[in-house]
């Protein structure tokens, strides 16, 4: 997510190196390279250019605390504005009005819709605790009615149905009556979705958003949507009166312009953000953290939160409290790790995450997919709880056996062990004061 534009602004933060003083001309050079790095993530020129202006007119002159060199100054300046240019901080969908809470999905067709509003059925009941229901109004795409039909029995919630023959008012009419008869907190109303912005599609969602008046019109918006995306944004805005905006596909999406000029266009928050397939990959949006990742600094407080989630917390203790205590990283330790990894999505999706992760991950399990995880979790368990622990002793004839038992190739408990030995190395900096004292730095920047 964003790598592109991680990548050029970890180039240009670096660029600046211990410089003791910053004049208008470097600052000018060095803004330069930030507004070359926003135009090719895809970030339209009008804001890339008013961004540039506003970090040059807050640097120059700038009054820097004792401790603090020109350049960090100026790096500061840079996240600041970038948070600022975000929203600031998270905005919340307002849960405190009158139930059943409506919230209307409006965007253009391949968005995403349909999707997300079960994403964040989800997200309202497991996190928020809400009752929550779902209704379409795309009586366009009869698959939608039935996509959305079996994302609610995957979440848990109550679909309201609706055919094809139907007028999409009368169904988010009937849904909202319904949803009042069943004491529901939130219903989200899924809308039809088309490849152009057309009179005839603004005229039905503007009568079916009248009609329900609901507390929340979030805009649904692909983060691969490029330069058009503002354009439309606007016009949905001008019809809807948005409240807010979520992005979709930001997993798959190398450079995030779409999501700054949308934002600064509209000037509506951006309220989720969607990094992934499964139905649980929908997080509220935190500008602070967002930008965190955009520099390179990991997301610590996104990452507690999720391991707060889905970690298996016992497991998760032991093995750091070995580490912190400088015991070794046994295959055991190994194991517990692989099994975290996979239900916070990968090594991938935690690299993201982490401060400078490179430097730790890359020589243990960075290309680690799913699927090999789950092979070496079926290699461990085969051991002896003797192997796990002194895994010096697994000789070629245990090796045989091992593999036996896992039913994969003797290869395999070799690639096992090989990795196991790299992860080990790379756990003991992990004990070290440097490596936590940068954990702990990145955790309390983001929640200055």
């Amino acid at each position: 997510m964003l790598e592109n534009l991680t990548s050029r602004f970890s180039r240009i933060l670096g660029g600046l190196g211990r410089k003791r003083t910053l004049t208008e001309r470097n600052v000018a050079d060095t803004l330069k390279e930030v507004r070359m790095a926003l135009l090719d993530a895809d970030v339209s020129l009008g804001v890339a250019r008013e961004f540039v202006a506003d970090v040059q007119k807050k640097a120059v002159g700038t009054t820097l605390s004792s401790g603090i060199t020109p350049s960090q100054g100026l790096a500061n300046v840079l996240r600041e504005s970038l948070v600022e240019l975000l929203g600031g901080a998270n905005d919340a969908l307002n849960l405190r009005a009158a139930p059943p809470i409506v919230v209307l999905l409006a965007g253009v067709q391949g968005a995403g819709k349909t999707t997300t509003a079960a994403k964040l059925a989800h997200l309202l009941k497991t996190r928020d605790g809400q009752r929550v229901s779902l209704v379409s109004t795309d009586v366009y795409r009869p698959a939608a009615l039935e996509q959305l039909e079996i994302l609610s029995r995957e979440v848990g919630v109550v679909c309201h149905p609706a055919t094809s023959s139907e007028q999409p008012i009368d169904i988010a009419k009937r849904a909202l009556h319904q949803a009042r008869v069943n004491s529901d907190q939130v219903l989200i109303v899924d809308t039809a979705g088309r490849s152009q912005l057309d009179d005839d599609m603004m005229r039905e969602i503007e009568s079916v958003h009248a009609a329900i008046n609901p507390t929340e019109t979030l805009f649904v918006l692909d983060a691969m949507a490029g330069q058009d995306a503002a354009r439309t944004a606007s016009a949905f805005h001008k019809s809807l009166a948005l409240t807010g905006t979520i992005i979709t596909k930001a997993d798959g999406d190398a450079r995030g312009g779409a999501m700054i000029t949308v934002r600064a266009l509209t000037d509506c928050p951006i309220k989720f953000i969607g990094v992934g397939e499964k139905i649980d990959a929908l997080e509220p949006f935190h500008p602070e953290r967002m930008v965190s990742r955009i520099l390179g600094q990991g997301d610590v407080a996104t990452l507690m939160e999720e391991a707060a989630r889905k970690v298996d917390q016992k497991s998760a203790t032991r093995v750091a409290n070995r580490i912190a205590g400088g015991k070794r990283f046994d295959l055991k330790d190994f194991r517990d790790s692989i099994a975290n990894m996979r239900k916070m999505g990968g090594v991938e999706a935690l690299g993201e995450l982490l401060p400078a992760p490179k430097e730790l991950l890359e020589r243990s399990q960075h290309r680690i997919d799913q699927d090999a995880m789950k092979r070496n979790i079926a290699v461990i368990d085969s051991m002896t709880p003797h192997e796990r622990q002194f895994p010096q002793v697994i000789s070629g004839s245990r090796k045989n056996r091992i593999a036996k038992g896992a039913g994969v190739e003797v290869r395999d408990v070799a690639i096992v062990l090989r990795e196991f030995k790299q992860m080990q190395k790379a756990s003991q900096k992990f004990s070290r004061k440097g490596f936590q004292k940068k954990l702990r730095m990145a955790a309390e920047m983001q929640h200055r």
